[in-house]
């Protein structure tokens, strides 16, 4: 049987997706060496690669598919204060904002917040509240920067010390906006109930349970936890709106302390 053409093999891969490339690769060797070639993986890049390889610790690559590849593992950007990665089978572009590149309320005064380098992070700084009233965490990234026609959440990637305290008791509000629109309010507490906590909450309240909050924060697959902040979608590509993400718990005057951020990350939705 007479095989296709290697540059017409590429021309047709460029038109699929990374997952088809990949996979076609065991068809025969002309589909394999045809999916090795720039051309093809050029056309799964974002657009912007030159840009953010240019502010990456990482800039020599021995070709687009290698590129691509490690861009699947992610990259520290914009001077070690992001993480960009892109979904292997998609090409879906996921950003992490470290704890420095959001905005943080009184996090520049040493009695409210402390800066530290943690082995457990990429970043070089996380911070870590030692005690507050008034907590208000806010991101912002622009809906052009990630993959268009996409629906995405938006995460505070945190932990909770062992000494932390005033966490349980008043839930936070969590919210996403986009550009002009409104934004839809929720709520999340900001640590998790132990079982000793969860049974003399039922003992005290009976069935009257007070924690009216839906969300907790969940255990990453890195080690750390989060708190889901809100989705949205990125719309038609060419559009470029900011969107803000919010974590506030100003309401309750209660004292709180023992949680460290590292960032909040913004990846597509399942």
């Amino acid at each position: 049987m007479k095989m296709l053409p290697e540059a017409c093999v590429a021309n047709i891969l460029s038109f699929t997706t990374p997952a088809d490339t990949f996979s076609s690769a065991s068809i025969s060797s002309v589909f394999r060496l045809a999916g090795d070639s720039d051309f093809v993986w050029e056309k799964f890049l974002p657009s912007c690669y030159r840009q953010l390889i240019s502010t990456s610790t990482h800039q020599s690559f021995s070709s687009k598919k290698e590129l691509y590849r490690c861009l699947c593992e992610s990259i520290l950007i914009d001077n070690g204060r992001k993480i960009f990665k892109i979904d292997k089978l998609s090409g879906k572009i996921t950003y992490v904002l470290s704890a420095r590149d959001l905005s943080i309320t009184w996090s520049d005064q040493r009695h409210y917040w402390s800066w530290s380098h943690r082995s457990d992070s990429r970043f070089s700084e996380a911070v870590q509240l030692i005690m507050t009233d008034w907590l208000e965490v806010t991101g912002k990234i622009q809906t052009g920067a990630l993959s268009p026609n996409t629906s995405y959440g938006a995460y505070l990637i945190m932990k909770v010390t062992d000494r932390a305290y005033g966490l349980d008791l008043v839930p936070a509000e969590t919210w996403v906006k986009v550009g002009n629109g409104g934004k839809k309010i929720d709520t999340s507490y900001l640590s998790c109930l132990d079982d000793k906590k969860q049974l003399m909450k039922r003992l005290f309240y009976g069935h009257r349970d007070q924690r009216t909050a839906k969300n907790e924060p969940k255990v990453r697959d890195d080690g750390w936890m989060e708190i889901e902040l809100g989705e949205f979608e990125t719309g038609r590509e060419g559009g470029d709106k900011e969107v803000v993400m919010s974590l506030t718990e100003v309401k309750g005057y209660q004292l709180k302390g023992g949680i460290v951020i590292d960032g909040i990350e913004v990846r597509p939705k399942p």
